[in-house]
């Protein structure tokens, strides 16, 4: 679903309509005061929060969200999640600080703040899955083969015509493989995977596997191929290169969670827009962007 910089404007023309829209998301017209129990409260002028018209106890939209004890105004915020959720390569903290004219600093922390509601859901994928790795940043790999020299190794899994689950991992050994594979996808789906030792034999754990080998220039066979998974990191790849241009391999996840978010909410009837915004004004009481482990120190434990 396409939102346009006019619905924006039109939407959240101020700081005052960004904070009514996180007040009524998060309390609602019902919400009884949790001082006196009786409804209504209005709004502190100069000020992010409201007071209870009876007994005056406070509330402050902002708490707990990424937007708590930020001096960056309301509308800078929702303008970055607007051009987070319009692009499709991303938008780098450069281009952040020259749109929104803060400090670089700002930019960076903004832009991570926003990533970290893209946290992928935690479900088992189901059905036909396609499993493959890619190895991002670094200078050195040996061609022909799998060592990855000083590159980070991130794991994919995608259901056909579904969604997907990407994390990084430490190595590509046969154990670290199939940890993740049984912690993600359901037994007994179908796992499709090309020619790598690692994979082989992972339907001893419950799983129907066909591969497509690679070595031997065969890359589909009827409908066994990693052409799903592989056009993901074909997007995700350049967009990084063309975008970021460099990923430390400590914030890499929550880059592949940015990607993956916007394939998973690709035929979403919600605006990626909303639907960011939906995380921030979650009713209280229901946690929708706790931090989220590497898969690496998940399997591992």
């Amino acid at each position: 679903m396409k939102y346009t910089h006019k619905q924006f404007t039109r939407d959240f023309p101020n700081d005052n309509a960004c904070l009514d829209y996180i007040f009524n998301r998060r309390y609602g017209a019902t919400f009884a005061c949790p001082q006196c129990g009786k409804k209504g409260f209005h709004r502190i002028k100069k000020r992010k929060c409201y007071s209870c018209a009876w007994c005056g106890y406070q509330l402050h939209p902002t708490s707990g969200t990424i937007f708590h004890k930020s001096s960056t105004k309301l509308t800078d915020w929702f303008f970055a999640i607007y051009l987070m959720s319009a692009s499709k390569n991303g938008v780098s903290a450069k281009e952040l600080q020259r749109h929104l004219g803060t400090t670089y600093k700002t930019a960076w922390r903004i832009a991570h703040q926003i990533r970290s509601l893209m946290k992928q859901d935690t479900s088992s994928l189901r059905g036909r899955v396609e499993v493959d790795e890619a190895y991002v940043g670094g200078r050195t790999r040996k061609y022909g083969g799998r060592s990855t020299g000083n590159k980070t190794i991130v794991l994919g899994m995608v259901e056909r015509k579904g969604e997907i689950r990407a994390g990084v991992i430490e190595d590509v050994g046969r154990l670290t493989l199939r940890n993740v594979i049984k912690d993600r996808v359901i037994t007994g789906s179908e796992i499709i995977t090309d020619n790598y030792t690692s994979y082989h034999k992972i339907e001893k754990l419950g799983y129907k596997h066909k591969i497509i080998n690679h070595s031997k220039d065969k890359f589909v066979k009827g409908d066994i191929h990693t052409n799903t998974i592989e056009n993901f990191w074909s997007q995700m790849k350049r967009s990084m290169d063309g975008t970021f241009h460099s990923i430390s391999p400590k914030h890499l996840q929550s880059y592949v969670d940015e990607f993956a978010f916007r394939y998973n909410h690709r035929f979403s009837d919600v605006c990626l827009f909303y639907a960011l915004l939906a995380h921030i004004c979650e009713p209280l009481g229901v946690e929708v962007y706790g931090s989220v482990p590497y898969w690496s120190q998940r399997v591992s434990s």
